[in-house]
């Protein structure tokens, strides 16, 4: 596709958007939205492009990149409609932070690897936020933009290995299953009173100290409950291929059994 056919076909993308959120003749669920309630369309559809990339399918990965770039273009739409800014705003302000944060493409500097490049890139970023590389660099700061930005698992795991990195680390793998043990009976202890924050903290804890041992084994927790996830619908969709009448009409003990069959036969097929 030549330039100007892709500008055309990003302008078509635009104009759409903007008749949808338009009072006269839009579409009444466009207008009820505000960039608060598309949230989660902004995480789903990044997850989605996520999976799609993963499948290595390119009419998904087409079609999902289509549908991100639509949750893009319509806060552009929704920002300008307050006078907040525009979508040519958000587009010059990204391509001049990667020209400013690429001065050895963009600029005079030369680099010889890929360190300097990140070492680079941190002064930068840094003198942006008028911090010192020393104070952008400090441990608690990184981790609390881990916290701040990013899903809980994922950000669990960025913050265990940054710990690490720091000598923020157990000497031996025994001694991290000691701490699930200690939080594991923490847990069960907050269970049995009716403090639900306690519980909730304590739950928090000893995830976090799965997390731990997922890292120590070079496992990524994420996509093992992604793995988890897509098993679980997978034997549920086999259950009800085996079923005769609805699941809701089987009692416990039958729904073991078509629940062992489906593991079974979903292994037997691998």
């Amino acid at each position: 596709m030549s330039d100007q056919n892709t500008l055309n076909a990003l302008q078509e993308l635009i104009d759409i958007v903007a008749k949808l959120r338009s009072p006269h003749g839009g579409c009444p669920w466009d207008l009820e939205q505000t960039p608060q309630t598309l949230i989660p369309y902004i995480i789903e559809e990044a997850y989605e492009t996520v999976t799609a990339i993963q499948s290595g399918d390119r009419e998904a990965i087409a079609a999902e990149l289509g549908d991100l770039l639509l949750q893009v273009v319509l806060q552009a739409q929704i920002a300008q409609e307050y006078e907040q800014f525009t979508l040519a705003e958000v587009a010059r302000g990204i391509s001049e932070k990667l020209i400013r944060r690429h001065p050895h493409v963009f600029g005079d500097l030369e680099v010889e690897s890929v360190r300097e490049v990140n070492q680079n890139w941190e002064e930068i970023k840094a003198a942006e936020k008028g911090e010192t590389v020393a104070e952008a660099q400090l441990l608690s700061r990184k981790l609390d933009r881990y916290s701040r930005t990013l899903p809980p698992l994922t950000a669990s795991l960025k913050m265990s290995k940054k710990a690490a990195s720091m000598g923020f680390e157990w000497d031996k793998i025994e001694d991290v299953w000691g701490k699930f043990q200690e939080e594991l009976g923490e847990f069960q202890e907050a269970l049995a009173s009716e403090d639900k924050e306690h519980q909730q903290a304590e739950l928090g804890d000893l995830l976090f100290t799965v997390i731990n041992i997922a890292r120590w084994y070079d496992l990524d927790p994420s996509q093992a409950l992604q793995g988890t996830n897509q098993r679980f619908v997978q034997r549920l969709q086999k259950m009800e291929n085996f079923a005769d009448r609805p699941l809701t009409q089987y009692s416990l003990a039958e729904l073991d059994r078509l629940w062992e069959r489906a593991k079974i036969h979903l292994a037997q097929q691998e």
